[in-house]
């Protein structure tokens, strides 16, 4: 981490990487939002065919890649999409809803990455919460993070939610006297936005759930690709796959 100041800090993301970051989660919402009118099309991509199907009953996961192949429309910045389905059988709509609106549960549920949440609103279906996050690859990151979230039903078999960050912090000297919340000019650019989209299905005896996360990160500078890349590459589709296991594991308890 002594090397990182040396390379020059991201700051906050480019005006132009944050305009294309909008436009693209407006892709991705209006995508969503066509699907969720139906009950024939709620799920996306293989999860609709009967084999997929069969090995998701199985307990297998199904991870599919969905970001931009290029980021020259990002200017210093990286998308990362990512979507996972999974399915847990004798799991229904109410039970998934149950968990995901637990934020007091979410340190257990989710440790070791969720340090701590907190409900700070909530009006029927629309919460407002903050959460301490960790992330270690190569090296560990702490960030404290605010949400938006929102959940619908289609109708009692189908239901959507949608998270979007509002706030994201990364916490320097975290558990300690010294302990702050970086300003935007010394921020790594680890993690600029995180969108979350959940879909779920309750069907053949169980809950088909869907996941999909799209996040903007700083784009990696030349000479800190050993320390930065693994970081900003693998963290969106490890970080979507153990969020999926949680839950899964949450709900068949």
């Amino acid at each position: 981490m002594v090397l990182l100041p040396a390379a020059g800090v991201a700051a906050e993301p480019t005006p132009a990487a944050v305009s294309a970051f909008n436009g693209y989660i407006r892709g991705v919402e209006s995508r969503l939002d066509g699907r969720h009118k139906t009950a024939a099309s709620f799920l996306a991509g293989p999860a609709n065919e009967p084999d997929t199907r069969a090995r998701l009953r199985q307990g297998e996961q199904v991870i599919e890649k969905l970001s931009p192949s290029a980021d020259k429309d990002f200017p210093g910045a990286m998308v990362h999409d990512w979507r996972g389905t999974a399915f847990v059988r004798g799991a229904t709509v109410a039970d998934f809803e149950r968990v995901m609106q637990d934020l007091n549960g979410y340190p257990q549920r989710f440790a070791p990455q969720v340090v701590r949440a907190k409900l700070l609103a909530r009006q029927g279906d629309h919460f407002q919460a903050s959460m301490r996050v960790r992330q270690k690859h190569v090296i560990t990151v702490v960030m404290d993070t605010d949400y938006d979230i929102a959940f619908a039903r289609l109708d009692p078999h189908h239901g959507d939610s949608i998270s979007r960050s509002t706030r994201i912090a990364e916490i320097d000297a975290p558990g300690t006297a010294q302990e702050r919340a970086l300003p935007p000019a010394e921020e790594h650019g680890f993690l600029w936005r995180l969108n979350t989209y959940w879909s779920y299905e309750e069907r053949d005896g169980g809950l088909y759930m869907q996941i999909e996360s799209v996040s903007l990160t700083r784009s990696i500078p030349h000479g800190l690709g050993w320390v930065i890349g693994p970081f900003v590459e693998s963290v969106p589709r490890e970080s979507l796959e153990f969020t999926l296991r949680s839950v899964s594991n949450a709900l068949r308890k």
